[in-house]
């Protein structure tokens, strides 16, 4: 699609958009208002080293405590502030056609559309499997998100394994993955020279305002990645959050956190569905797919009465008869369909 005719406004909404302060907020996939008290304590604990640069020795113990988590090298991790850096680091490794896999998360898009290179996009149809013969031959760059953000959808990782070719890079958005128990499908552990990992912490920990990540991948990519950076890219709490987050207490904290959520989706989907609207299932992400009759009305008349959801209709692939809706506990489920109801869901 050229670029003359895309919607960039489209491409950078996010739920936040949709969730003013003080609104019960499905819009938002973040896990909870606040790191738990472990993190906060951890991360107040060094609120005195803030007058003095980020140490050398706090950045190689976060790198090395990622590596360790996902059995890599140190030389095979970057860190990143959140994710979304690595977006807008990609056309550094100037591809000369990248294809992103629709409907799904739409910054890296963005990214590689404002820094002039040419996307193609893959829409997937209902239900959303991905065929990597899809995918065109030229490519040499290809986006895709696991589990994909707002489908819900978790690709097999043979198949995202399919999409590798000679003078290609794959690149796989896991933000997501940690909330998936056992992380099944995730290619973090696999070290191949033309695959890319990001990872998020924003949303199991619930740090979006502090900016954490990181990627994963042949020290050659990320040297072209990382070609340019400013001293410091990650501050002091940063360091300290992904190190925190990367050691064996976090991460079974993590494990059992994800087979909650994938029991509160479970009944978010009963629930749902007997209000007669239809979720797109088999879902393992910490969201849901909505499809409604009028999905901008029920959205506007939730809002009316406190409750923010995701309008999808900027994910290209989706219209406005699609919601996202984030996966929450019982009480906020309640709000939320009868919520539906009063709208006349």
């Amino acid at each position: 699609m050229p670029s003359d005719t895309v919607d960039h406004a489209m491409l950078r909404h996010h739920g936040d958009v949709d969730a003013r302060p003080g609104m019960l907020d499905f819009a938002v996939n973040v896990q909870g208002s606040a790191p738990p008290p472990w993190l906060r304590a951890r991360l107040a604990a060094r609120l005195d080293d803030l007058g003095r640069y980020p140490a050398a020795t706090d950045h190689a113990a976060a790198v090395a405590a990622v590596a360790a988590r996902h059995g890599r090298d140190t030389a095979e991790v970057l860190l990143l502030a959140g994710a979304a850096e690595g977006f807008a680091l990609l056309p550094r490794l100037a591809p000369r056609l990248a294809a992103v896999i629709h409907p799904s998360f739409t910054e890296p898009e963005l990214a590689l559309r404002q820094a002039g290179v040419p996307v193609t996009r893959v829409v997937l149809d209902r239900p959303y499997t991905l065929d990597p013969a899809a995918v065109p031959a030229a490519a040499d760059l290809v986006v895709v998100g696991n589990p994909t953000n707002p489908t819900s959808v978790l690709h097999p990782a043979d198949t995202l394994r399919a999409l590798r070719r000679p003078g290609r890079l794959v690149v796989v958005d896991e933000a997501f993955a940690d909330a998936v128990p056992g992380e099944p499908e995730s290619l973090a552990g696999w070290s191949v020279p033309d695959v890319l990992v990001l990872r998020s912490l924003t949303k199991t920990w619930a740090l979006a305002g502090l900016r954490c990540g990181y990627v994963l991948g042949h020290p050659e990519l990320l040297a072209r990645l990382g070609h340019g950076r400013p001293h410091w890219p990650l501050g002091t709490l940063q360091l300290e959050a992904v190190t925190a987050t990367a050691e064996p207490a976090a991460l079974a904290e993590a494990e059992q956190r994800a087979r909650e959520i994938a029991d509160e989706r479970a009944a978010m989907v009963e629930r749902l569905t007997a209000l007669g609207i239809e979720v797109h299932t088999p879902a393992h992400g910490p969201f849901l797919l909505l499809r409604l009759a009028d999905g901008e009305l029920a959205r506007k008349h939730l809002a009316e009465q406190g409750i923010a959801v995701r309008r999808a209709d900027t994910f290209p692939g989706l219209g406005p008869d699609h919601l996202r809706v984030a996966v929450r506990g019982s009480a906020d489920v309640d709000r939320l369909v009868e919520g539906l109801r009063s709208a006349g869901v």
